[in-house]
């Protein structure tokens, strides 16, 4: 049994290309997926979002002509007020220890855009877990968070490393489009990260030593299994 530090976006709201503001937040089944799955596997999870604010759900990915199943909203919809205290209440990334953590793990939405790419807690926890080996595993979005660890001089501590993130074509096809105020695939790439691209709304995993990331919602219960697996060798 591990302990699991769930970094959540606490961002209820982006703002766009065009000065517009999109609701946003974490996206329901990844969130759900990762935290269940990790759960029935024995491990703790502690969810944590800057400052400890509340962490909000996504209104789209509980959106019928989003999710396209009732079924699954209902299902997301339960686990969520299962977990609604500690959605509530969650840890401030300020007051984390990293060495008392065994795995970082990311959801998207896309609130990560928002608050986790910027976020210098988090960068500082991303840069020791890594520094130590810790499993970081972000997915769909949640890769922006990656964003915030730079070293003493600017540059990514994810240059050079390979990974997967929502790509650009799916957010121009399928996610804000041209509205979107920036492109996470293409920042990450411009930041120095070897970002491989599987085909749209597909399940696609990458693992690069201690880094798992998963490039969409389809690939939530791949990323999930894949560090559980780690977690386990």
């Amino acid at each position: 049994m591990s302990n699991i530090l769930m970094v959540v976006t606490a961002a209820d709201s982006l703002t766009l290309a065009d000065g517009s503001t999109h609701s946003t937040g974490f996206w329901a089944e990844e969130l759900v997926v990762a935290h269940r799955d990790l759960i029935a596997a024995g491990h703790r999870v502690t969810i944590a979002t800057p400052g400890g604010k509340p962490a909000p759900v996504d209104p789209g990915s509980l959106s019928l002509a989003i999710v396209g199943d009732q079924a699954k909203i209902t299902e997301f919809e339960a686990y969520l007020a299962s977990i609604s205290a500690q959605l509530a209440s969650p840890v401030a990334l300020s007051d984390v220890v990293t060495s008392d953590f065994a795995a970082v793990v990311m959801p998207g939405g896309h609130g990560p855009m928002a608050d986790l790419a910027f976020d210098a807690d988090l960068g500082a926890i991303l840069t020791q877990a890594d520094a130590t080996g810790v499993l970081i595993a972000p997915f769909c979005h949640g890769p922006a968070g990656l964003l915030s660890a730079v070293d003493a001089a600017g540059a990514s501590i994810f240059a050079g490393r390979r990974l997967t993130v929502f790509t650009d074509d799916e957010e121009l096809t399928g996610g804000l489009g041209e509205n979107s105020p920036w492109l996470v695939a293409r920042t990450l790439r411009e930041r120095g990260a070897l970002v491989e691209d599987g085909p749209a709304w597909s399940e696609h995993v990458v693992r690069d030593g201690n880094l798992i990331s998963g490039q969409n919602p389809q690939s939530s219960e791949a990323v999930a299994r894949t560090l559980i697996a780690a977690l386990a060798a």
